[in-house]
């Protein structure tokens, strides 16, 4: 009796274990296929921080480059570029970017002496991020020499 019982509970727990293993592998195939089965524009940034580093005020003009691709099927829009503060001035394509073609989005900081943290914030059409937005991120320090 006490035989048959281990072997019903093991046979129950390695049921158990198959079903947990097919769950997991089926919620990663239905992730994966919405996921890259998405028609429309997508925005792959080739890096979404640039850090400045150490600069010197006078010595540079605080314009970085964040480049990008739209690798969807549909043309990109870029509705909107917005700075966390005054100090950094955003500059966004005003045409759509067609699939497989890249832009730019340009960032120019007013360089005031201290350390560098702000957030560029992206809207645009594009079906691979949450609402379309991307933020994008610059630091460093900027030194009077």
């Amino acid at each position: 009796m006490f035989f048959a019982r281990k072997q019903l509970f093991l046979h129950k727990s390695l049921i158990l274990n198959i079903m947990k293993k097919l769950f997991g592998f089926l919620t990663f195939l239905l992730i994966s296929f919405f996921s890259y089965g998405q028609d429309g524009p997508k925005i792959e940034f080739k890096q979404e921080t640039i850090n400045y580093g150490e600069v010197v005020k006078g010595e540079d003009d605080g314009v970085r480059v964040f480049e990008f691709t739209n690798t969807g099927n549909a043309p990109l829009i870029i509705t909107d570029v917005k700075s966390s503060c005054g100090c950094t001035v955003p500059t966004k394509p005003s045409e759509p970017i067609m699939p497989g073609k890249s832009d730019k989005i340009i960032v120019k900081y007013n360089m005031n002496p201290g350390p560098i943290s702000k957030t560029i914030t992206v809207e645009s059409n594009a079906v691979n991020k949450l609402n379309g937005v991307v933020p994008l991120r610059i630091k460093g320090t900027v030194i009077v020499k």
